[in-house]
């Protein structure tokens, strides 16, 4: 067998491969006589067909596994022969026709495109520049979430001196019917809550049930818009009959000591709360901080190391991230089969991110390579515990789903990145710097000016 290497690039390689005459006759003989010996061809008893006949009758299948056998065998010698490490499937071509006219008398010449992971050749990649940032905590910070906290406990007072007014609750007993499609199901729905004013609340439902009592009723139409987010009523007129059945007031409870003590039992004095939140936030803005900080390491690692990535890795690894992002979705509540959305721009859209990702991953390999870094069994057995408590799963159903994935491997391999990326940040010149608050940038200036104005 003769081949010939051709480099196409540092990531796509084509072998030439000429199969021999003399094997692939020697093939077609056997498999020739394997079909002599059990078709039954007229005129001949079972198994005494004359190989020529049976040649005749059987062309294409007996060509077929003919290459079957030999082609497959023929491409993974040429690939060890090259030292190749090839990723996914080879494309194939038979070359010359001439051979399959005069089967096993013409030597087969097969062209074999693959794709192969590259060399990657490591440049510094210790002492990188990095600046860390942590945000800092203000006391409006924990304003804002002494504030939520307290709405949380807010108590609904049933108001019986006025009607509703904005802020207040209303319980109402929906009758929908589509103006549009009379003939569509009603909507029925009972004990329904409406914050008037509130986020995500129609405007029409808040003027409506303005001023309005227990055992009021009032009808009105809803236009909802094109792209609301329920996609039985987007783009739909309803008329509404709404019987309210109570009317309550939030009230906020004393923001003081016994409030506090009242969230958690740790909490002593209202002075006590503010400093866990205060703790956490600083703990969080670290986090936030060394989060930023590994993104910054990677960036310039990849950006001082160039080389070309494997279009299959990013196919794969962008399916990934376009199944993260359906998920997500569906956990939102989002169809993501709604004809609107365009999933071929965002999937050209991930694909950037996901050769960054590849190419990110295959550095740190390189590197946990280069320092002989391990993971060892303990290791792997403490991040499956991890995942398991994290995803309130169990050890056996987390091993269940990774076995699917390549099992411990790809445990190991995860950890083995984790490390190299903690050994760029430990050898990293980093420099502590102020916060500074990311700048807003307006694509269109002009049209921020108007939006403004409109608030106004």
């Amino acid at each position: 067998m003769k081949t010939e290497l051709i480099d196409v690039s540092p990531t796509r390689k084509e072998i030439k491969i000429e199969i021999d005459s003399a094997i692939v006759r020697d093939a077609y003989d056997r498999v020739s006589d394997k079909y002599s010996k059990l078709a039954n061809v007229p005129g001949f008893r079972k198994g005494h067909a004359p190989r020529s006949v049976v040649r005749t009758r059987y062309k294409g299948e007996i060509r077929g596994e003919v290459l079957q056998e030999l082609v497959p065998e023929a491409i993974n010698e040429a690939i060890q022969e090259h030292s190749l490490e090839t990723i996914g499937e080879p494309d194939v071509h038979l070359d010359n026709d001439e051979s399959l006219q005069k089967f096993g008398a013409e030597p087969i010449s097969v062209h074999v495109k693959v794709e192969v992971l590259p060399r990657v050749e490591l440049g510094e990649y210790k002492g990188i520049p990095l600046t860390r940032a942590v945000r800092p905590v203000a006391d409006a910070d924990i304003d804002r979430i002494v504030e939520g906290l307290r709405e949380n406990s807010a108590s609904l007072i049933p108001v019986e001196d006025r009607g509703a007014q904005l802020g207040d609750t209303v319980t109402v007993n929906f009758n929908g019917k589509f103006v549009d499609t009379p003939e569509a199901e009603d909507i029925n729905v009972d004990d329904v809550e409406v914050v008037l004013g509130g986020d995500g609340v129609q405007q029409e439902f808040t003027d409506n049930l303005l001023d309005t009592k227990p055992d009021d009723e009032k009808t009105f139409r809803v236009d909802y818009s094109p792209d609301f987010t329920s996609k039985g009523l987007a783009g739909k007129r309803v008329d509404y009959t709404a019987k309210v059945s109570a009317v309550r007031r939030k009230e906020l409870p004393e923001l003081d000591d016994e409030w506090a003590a009242s969230l958690n039992e740790e909490f002593d004095s209202l002075a006590t709360l503010r400093t866990r939140i205060r703790e956490d936030l600083e703990a969080r803005a670290g986090t936030e901080a060394d989060h930023r900080l590994r993104t910054e390491v990677m960036r310039k690692l990849a950006a001082q190391h160039p080389f070309e990535v494997p279009a299959t890795l990013i196919d794969h690894q962008t399916t990934n991230r376009l199944e993260a992002v359906v998920r997500d979705m569906i956990g939102r509540g989002i169809d993501p089969r709604n004809s609107e959305l365009n999933w071929e721009g965002a999937r050209e859209e991930l694909r950037g991110q996901a050769e960054d990702d590849v190419r990110g991953s295959m550095l740190l390999e390189r590197i946990a390579e280069e320092e002989n870094l391990e993971v060892s069994e303990e290791e792997i057995e403490a991040e499956i515990e991890a995942i398991a408590m994290a995803s309130r799963q169990t050890k056996e159903q987390i091993q269940a789903a990774l076995t699917k994935e390549g099992g411990d491997r790809s445990i190991a391999s995860r950890l083995r990145n984790r490390k190299a990326l903690d050994f760029l940040v430990e050898n990293a010149s980093v420099t502590e710097s102020e916060w500074q608050e990311p700048e807003l940038v307006f694509a269109d200036e002009p049209e921020a000016t108007s939006e403004s104005e409109e608030a106004e």
